[in-house]
């Protein structure tokens, strides 16, 4: 595969820059300005020193008092002109993290519903918001000072060898000691693999805090600590182990940069004394010595802006590259002239997909077909795809092979919009939002009636939970510690499902989570939601499946067996394995020592 051209960073921050496109080379032409300004002050200090050691009985006031004046009127101007440039630049900036910022999320919309399962929640807030906040800094403080950094040290060297060449070399010296030290430790191949590294684990563990803030009150509930939630424990000594590691790399570079770049009056003062010694000007050389000892600490805040400009622009091309790389996911492709659903049937038709990176089939050539109005239920050991069915059936990703049909029209053919209109999911993972129950309740259908709403409520088993809540239907959850149990929030779901009212119904695992008691009340919820419709379920509790019009037993990816309950169990196979496995596991009690032996008694 060919090398990918290198951009340099700031092309790459182009396009989100818009209208504000001018203020950016505006920024760096003010910015330079500002470094010639800010530079002068010493040159007129060096006059002022000159003229008062050359003659100090005869000293011209009023030129003494010009420089002065002048060297107070180019720092103040400096500053004026700096302001501007930094105004520039953050007017810039802003817009480029905002621009960054709808489009990352109008990209995320737009993204097929397989891409949600790759990425979570804290990840893309990190990569999104976060990354956007990296550009602005760069953007805004560090290319500004870029252009003085270019310009400041090429006028300083130029001052140096023209006041006095021999005391510049010596200042040069540990100037140019440092920079070496530097560069070849910022270039290193561990400095870079480290910034990979950093954000890699950030981002890991801006994943993981916001899981783990989510779970806050399980873990209150339970009496529980951080630590047990591993994975986020986890990542936070990751990436404590890898600053210190980095840390202790750094540790005998900068010892060294930090003696070196404070050291120019150890190189200077002999010089000074072999020029004097020499029987040249005292004046002259004391005052060169002092011009020396001034202008060296810039050379060393200069340097230290350099390597903090190449340090964010590897953290800007960082951010954007996980931006990028963010947006780079597969994009499905939509017919322009799309066809309409009529009939509400579903087929698998030869089907293979396998997971992105993997060598293994997930669906290896299945088929079957769902009648209107039919349920199907899947079943089977954990890993053996059938959540990954359910999935492709409302084209979370496109197949490799073969077809899913719903109402005998391929779903690559089918608007998005459309097929989702016409279909309710019920996951195993609930999501509310943070938002009153009624709007969490009428997500899927925002013109539902009141009626519409209360039948859902009903239907749902869900009333004796809005009941007990302060304000009914207008609870804000997840504020003011308002907070709902698994199954609770199970059925607040299933009531949002049923005001949808979509033709065909995914369940994955609905009851998963759920008590024995909120367990019975969202299987009656599940019946009313699937009364009348085209449903494929998946199940772990065997009970509810019995009714099902059908069962596939989906073992690897295949359909190992397929029929009713009972044609099952009298098939004595996997499902009659299963179902008796079940039996043992709902018959299990916990019985005390003095029962056991009363039994062998009776025995």
């Amino acid at each position: 595969m060919p090398k990918k051209k290198k951009v340099f960073v700031l092309k790459r921050f182009t396009p989100y820059m818009g209208k504000k496109k001018i203020l950016l080379p505006l920024s760096l032409v003010l910015s330079g300005i500002s470094a010639v300004l800010n530079i002068l002050p010493f040159i007129l200090v060096w006059y002022i020193t000159r003229d008062i050691l050359s003659a100090p009985q005869s000293i011209d006031v009023s030129n003494v008092s010009f420089y002065a004046w002048l060297a107070f009127a180019s720092a103040i101007g400096g500053l004026v002109v700096y302001f501007c440039a930094i105004l520039s630049s953050h007017l810039t900036a802003f817009h480029v993290e905002t621009r960054m910022q709808k489009v990352g999320m109008q990209k995320i919309l737009s993204m097929p519903l397989g891409f949600f399962d790759k990425y979570s929640s804290g990840k893309m807030r990190k990569i999104v918001n976060d990354g956007a906040g990296t550009t602005h800094t760069f953007l805004a403080h560090q290319l500004p000072d870029m252009a003085g950094s270019i310009i400041s040290p090429i006028i300083l060297i130029g001052l140096i060898f023209i006041v006095d060449w021999r005391m510049g070399l010596a200042s040069i010296v540990p100037i140019m000691l440092g920079f070496i030290t530097m560069m070849r430790f910022m270039r290193s191949s561990k400095g870079k693999e480290f910034q990979k590294k950093y954000y890699d684990s950030l981002e890991e563990m801006s994943s993981e805090s916001v899981e783990y803030i989510r779970g806050i009150p399980v873990v209150k509930t339970f009496g529980q600590t951080i630590f047990s939630f591993n994975r986020f424990y986890d990542s936070i000594i990751k990436y404590k182990e890898m600053i210190c590691a980095y840390t202790l790399l750094w540790q005998k570079p900068m010892s060294f940069y930090t003696t070196i770049m404070q050291s120019a009056a150890f190189f200077l003062i002999p010089i000074a004394i072999f020029l004097i010694g020499r029987g040249e000007n005292l004046p002259l050389v004391l005052a060169d010595f002092i011009f020396y000892l001034l202008i060296s600490p810039t050379f060393t805040l200069l340097l230290m802006k350099s390597m903090h400009f190449q340090q964010n622009t590897l953290i800007a091309e960082q951010a954007i590259d996980r931006l990028d790389n963010l947006m780079d996911y597969t994009s499905m492709s939509y017919v322009k002239n799309p066809k309409n659903i009529n009939t509400y049937n579903l087929e698998f038709k030869d089907v293979v997909f396998s997971y992105e990176g993997s060598d293994n089939r997930a669906i290896d050539k299945i088929s079957f077909k769902l009648n209107e109005g039919e349920t199907i239920a899947l079943v089977g050991a954990s890993g053996g795809g059938k959540t990954t069915i359910a999935r492709l059936a409302a084209r979370f990703w496109d197949v490799d092979e073969g077809e899913v049909l719903v109402g005998g029209i391929n779903v690559k053919d089918i608007d998005k919009e459309e097929l989702m209109d016409n279909i309710s999911f019920v996951f195993q993972n609930t999501k509310l939002f943070k938002g009153s129950l009624r709007e969490n309740i009428v997500f899927g259908k925002e013109n539902a009636k009141e009626e519409e709403i209360n039948k859902a409520i009903d239907f749902s088993q869900s009333r004796e939970i809005i009941k007990n809540l302060p304000e009914g239907l207008d609870t804000i959850i997840g504020s003011k510690g308002t907070y709902l149990s698994g199954g609770e929030q199970q059925r607040i779901v299933l009531a949002r499902a049923i005001v949808k009212n979509a033709p065909i119904v995914l369940l994955d695992e609905a009851t998963a989570f759920a008590d024995p008691e909120n367990e019975h009340l969202i299987q009656k919820a599940l019946k009313e939601l699937s009364r009348g419709k085209t449903t494929l379920m998946i199940a772990h509790r065997l009970t509810s499946v019995k009714d099902v019009d059908r069962i596939l037993v989906i073992e690897n990816g295949k359909i190992a067996e397929t029929g009713t309950h009972e044609e099952l169990i009298n098939k004595d196979g996997i499902y009659k394995k299963m179902w008796d496995e079940y039996q043992k596991s709902v018959a299990w009690k916990i019985v005390t020592k003095d029962t056991v032996n009363k039994g062998g008694q009776n025995a």
